[in-house]
């Protein structure tokens, strides 16, 4: 089942900025990740999803439920990118609060309070004053109310903005646990390297509009690169299906190359050809790329289609 779905969602502010006919569907059990440079749309898109904003047109569903509506909000957690809490509450009393409004019964709140703050992290610090928290411990009472209520999907806009390394790993972890429980975990991050830890499959959105989604790993698979050290080859040598090659560094004989190849299918090819010629090969590496080139990629090659059009 989808657990969340989009049909040509858009929301414009008076014609202008928002997002614009999105359409995308997420499975349960996953961390998806939602990209963009910052005023792209990402939390213009969330907030609509979760009825905070009206939609200009299109659809949108959360489990099966039209968004706006009271039932596809009653499974879902939140932690907006920017929040605040009263400053005069305690970590405890800011959760029995939420308890409160999420319904948990009354006997069941004590333990769930519990358990939400050992999950993020502040067992012996949630009676202190919300006033007197740093910007990381904010961010993790922010998070234990998002997870509060045991939500099927949770949307975390940028939740690890104000963590040091430690707290990043541990919400890194946290987000792992989630999905490991079946639940789906919709992230907005500018993170990138964060995001290519924990999520499989990502949308990247420019200036509103949905560039390309999927496996972020298949998303970079138009080319393929690998470095290879040699002894004892010149680039006459290579066969035709290496598009582009670069020399780099050359020590006692061996040489090193970085090969752009029409495709990934084609490194044993490569070999069987070097193989072929008696080239020796010591060290062959795929040059994997990282969801930042993922990311510049398919940013640029929007705008240079927006060019092509524009002339």
């Amino acid at each position: 089942m989808d657990v969340i779905q989009t049909k040509s969602l858009t929301k414009t502010y008076n014609g202008q900025g928002g997002i614009s006919d999105v359409t995308l569907s997420i499975g349960e059990g996953i961390i998806y990740g939602f990209l963009g440079p910052n005023g792209s749309g990402k939390s213009t898109f969330v907030r609509t999803l979760l009825g905070l904003l009206q939609p200009t047109s299109g659809e949108g569903y959360i489990l099966g439920e039209p968004i706006g509506s009271t039932k596809s909000r009653e499974q879902v957690g939140y932690l907006p990118e920017l929040f605040r809490y009263p400053d005069w509450l305690t970590g405890t009393q800011l959760l029995e609060t939420h308890a409160e409004l999420c319904k948990i019964p009354v006997r069941q709140r004590k333990k769930r309070i519990a358990e939400v703050v050992e999950l993020v992290g502040m067992t012996g610090r949630e009676k202190g004053r919300i006033g007197g928290f740093s910007k990381g411990m904010s961010q993790r009472i922010g998070i234990a109310c998002a997870i509060l209520n045991d939500p099927k999907v949770i949307f975390l806009d940028e939740p690890t903005s104000a963590l040091d390394p430690i707290g990043r790993k541990d919400v890194r972890d946290l987000m792992v646990y989630l999905r490991d429980q079946g639940k789906t975990v919709f992230l907005n991050s500018h993170l990138l390297h964060e995001v290519e830890s924990v999520c499989d499959n990502v949308s990247i959105i420019h200036q509103g509009e949905m560039i390309v989604q999927g496996p972020w790993r298949e998303l970079m698979m138009t080319e393929a690169q690998v470095e290879i050290v040699t002894e004892g080859v010149v680039a006459a040598q290579f066969p035709a299906f290496v598009k582009t090659h670069q020399k780099g560094n050359e020590k006692n004989g061996f040489t090193r190359w970085t090969l752009q190849l029409e495709s990934d299918k084609d490194i044993p090819k490569l070999l069987h050809f070097l193989s072929a010629e008696k080239v020796n090969v010591f060290e062959v590496k795929p040059n994997i790329p990282h969801l930042e080139d993922v990311f510049l990629y398919w940013v640029n090659q929007k705008k240079e289609n927006a060019y092509v059009d524009n002339q």
